[in-house]
């Protein structure tokens, strides 16, 4: 086996922040553009897959909007981890030519639905919680376009909240099977929670105005999450097990097929434009 030192680098592999402030936004801004991208992927996936025609059009706009979050984020992250002759990385070159190990989006993202619909809300429950307490936090950073894509992106992922609140509310509080699913749904995406709410030392290096932390996310984001779950005469889940590693690059098995089918056709062509 060949040792990892000597392994080539993937095309979009990123050096680790050296101490730069410019490279640790970057870095921050990377890993929040690879949450809003692997998501929007997920919500792709249920076009002409979700339980009624007008949910189709509902969680597509979602990822579209989680997609121009991302191409903002990316574009940005860029400019502040260019390549190593000085030109900015684009948005192209972070979203296909990175590895999977390269990736920081945390792991509930990335998590497969295999075509249940509960777990789809489940999710989206949590993580556009999660969002819209991180963007309203960020719309006060020092960095300017932080700032200005918190404040677009917030206004989305309230709706975002609002659809995901109101199918939590409808199928636990519907039928004993929608009850049941919605139940088993929570349980699913429950491990992968406390992950959102993990502080490290770039957070804590950008924490003066410029990051939010996000441990002084967990009270708002399950206080909202934790009163519409039990609205829906549902209960909050307590997992035995605690999955994190994502923003270290540490993904599930699911993730490393997510990335083939979404690279597919960039890697097959690469410097191809259309």
């Amino acid at each position: 086996m060949t040792p990892a030192s000597e392994l080539s680098p993937s095309p979009g592999a990123l050096a680790p922040p050296r101490g730069d402030k410019s490279q640790a936004i970057g870095t921050y801004a990377l890993r929040l553009g690879d949450d809003a991208l692997v998501l929007a992927q997920r919500m792709g996936e249920w076009v002409a897959s979700a339980p009624q025609l007008e949910e189709d059009v509902a969680l597509a706009n979602i990822g579209l909007d989680l997609l121009g979050q991302a191409r903002s984020l990316l574009t940005y992250a860029g400019t502040q981890l260019p390549h190593p002759d000085g030109s900015p990385r684009t948005e192209d070159d972070l979203a296909y030519l990175r590895d999977e190990r390269d990736w920081t989006n945390v792991q509930l993202v990335e998590l497969a639905d295999d075509g249940d619909f509960g777990a789809c809300i489940a999710r989206l429950l949590v993580f556009s919680t999660w969002q819209h307490e991180l963007y309203a936090a960020l719309t006060s950073s020092t960095d300017d376009t932080l700032a200005a894509v918190a404040a677009k992106a917030v206004k989305e992922v309230a709706y975002h909240r609002d659809h995901a609140t109101q199918w939590v509310l409808r199928l636990g509080d519907g039928t004993d099977e929608s009850h049941r699913r919605m139940q088993d749904a929570l349980d699913t995406r429950w491990p992968h929670v406390d992950e959102l709410f993990e502080t490290d030392d770039l957070v804590r290096e950008l924490d003066a105005g410029v990051a939010v932390d996000p441990a002084t996310l967990r009270e708002p984001v399950l206080a909202y999450v934790t009163a519409v779950i039990e609205q829906a005469t549902l209960d909050v889940p307590e997992p035995a097990v605690r999955h994190t590693g994502g923003r270290r690059g540490v993904h599930t098995e699911q993730f490393g097929y997510l990335l083939a089918e979404m690279q597919r056709l960039a890697r097959s062509h690469v410097g191809a434009t259309w």
